[in-house]
């Protein structure tokens, strides 16, 4: 539901023209579309939580403007009147409050000392299954809105020796905060379990896509590379590796922009060039320096980005052979070899990136987005989802549909059955400060 609708005149980013646009309020993001009729054409999204500031200001028509203030770009907006102004400057600076927890929303402030459990939300329908338990669509009591509520067994994860692994995902969730990462809203725990409540993300696994229509356009491709640069160099700028890219863990929204999920195998506290030497991830998309056991650095994150641009391309992994230590040998050995029909630009790119040595292999953002590939993509569009999408999912904002059946059509009221999921026997203190609310109060 909207916050306000209408049209406000908005400055161009590059080239300083001005356009009549209509512009949509929400609970998180200002929007705005072309006119009120092509409301399924986002151009433009700014994130509320953003926002630094709203003001008046005169622009360079000499109009009464309205200057809201982002880190990455300034956005200048004439609205159709001083007192149509003067709404759309309360509605914008209300709400962006609201999501950036600076004033709670009367309709959705929780009973005062309310902590938030399981009792908070309602389970509607399953849309995951791991060996730690199971991934949840839920809504909040209250408030509406939908979450992904990820339940991890407490015993599970003991008796396999996850619990760091465990934590480590919880705070990586917890720090990061970018427009192509998962979010996480709450965490919290009881007797048996653990639970993440995130972003719910409907669009499909890239996975599924792709294993749709075989191998994805030059233009798709290069559009979901670009997103995914992104998120690896902000979680790399945080000392994060992530260590486990692949189409499985990369989600598209409704709107179709990628969303990064599953940090279970990354690992925080590596800035600049440390190294660590765990042996972890997936084979298709180990760099050879993990295969050959030797320390390394978050460049093994850049050797996973050339292969899933070349599976994308080609419709299979680099090297791919299903006896699992021959894929090793050719990883090690053999010489690249990359389709005809693959662009001499896209070619190139996927080769820097799979460099079997670290020190050379492409890796820094900056020269990754000067790359010849990426040429004629505005970075600072991307990052804020100016830029459409070459594909957008046919799917409501609330909708299952592109969910694998396997999960939707498991019996949701099964899942927080002690029976199924067993007992924390005792090992709750391991998860002590497992709680996450940025919203409570302090």
């Amino acid at each position: 539901m909207s916050k306000k609708e209408g049209f406000l005149t908005k400055e161009g980013y590059k080239v300083k023209n001005w356009k009549k646009r209509w512009f949509v309020l929400g609970n998180q993001t200002l929007n705005y579309y072309t006119n009120q009729k092509s409301l399924k054409r986002v151009l433009g999204v700014i994130r509320l939580e953003e926002i630094i500031s709203v003001s008046w200001c005169q622009s360079k028509r000499k109009d009464q403007c309205l200057k809201v203030v982002t880190p990455r770009r300034v956005y200048y907006l004439i609205p159709e009147s001083q007192e149509s102004g003067d709404e759309w400057k309360a509605a914008i600076e209300h709400q962006s409050a609201v999501v950036q927890g600076k004033v709670v929303e009367p309709e959705k402030q929780a009973p005062a000392g309310e902590k938030v459990t399981v009792a908070s939300f309602d389970f509607l329908t399953v849309i995951g299954q791991g060996s730690f338990g199971k991934v949840v669509q839920v809504r909040q009591k209250g408030t509406g809105d939908i979450f992904a509520m990820k339940i991890l067994n407490k015993k599970n994860i003991v008796d396999r020796g996850e619990v760091e692994h465990t934590r480590a995902e919880k705070n990586i969730l917890m720090k990061v905060s970018h427009p192509f990462l998962m979010k996480l809203h709450y965490s919290f725990q009881d007797a048996d379990n653990l639970y993440l409540v995130m972003d719910f993300i409907n669009g499909g696994e890239l996975f599924f896509h792709l294993q749709n229509e075989r191998r994805f356009s030059n233009e798709r491709a290069r559009f979901y590379a670009a997103e995914i640069c992104l998120a690896m160099a902000h979680l790399h700028s945080q000392g994060i590796i992530y260590r486990d890219l692949k189409p499985e863990n990369l989600l598209v929204d409704s709107a179709g922009h990628i969303k990064v999920t599953d940090f279970g195998l990354s690992k925080e506290g590596l800035q600049d060039n440390a190294r660590t030497r765990t042996f972890c991830g997936t084979p298709e998309y180990l760099a050879p320096e993990v295969l050959e056991a030797k320390a390394y650095t978050k460049a093994v994150d850049w050797w996973s980005v050339g292969t899933l641009i070349f599976e994308m391309l080609t419709g299979l992994p680099p090297f791919y052979c299903e006896d699992v230590q021959k894929m090793y040998s050719l990883k090690m050995t053999a010489e690249l070899t990359i389709p005809d029909y693959v662009t001499q630009e896209a070619a190139d790119i996927i080769k820097r990136f799979l460099d079997r040595n670290p020190e050379t292999r492409l890796k820094e953002l900056e020269a990754i987005e000067k790359h010849v590939w990426f040429k004629g993509i505005d970075w600072e569009k991307l990052l804020h989802k100016e830029i459409e999408p070459p594909y957008i999912p046919h799917v409501a904002k609330d909708s299952t549909i592109l969910i694998d059946e396997a999960f939707t059509k498991m019996d949701v009221n099964e899942t927080l059955t002690t029976g199924e999921l067993g007992s924390a026997g005792g090992k709750v203190d391991q998860f002590e400060g497992f709680t996450y609310n940025p919203k409570k109060k302090v």
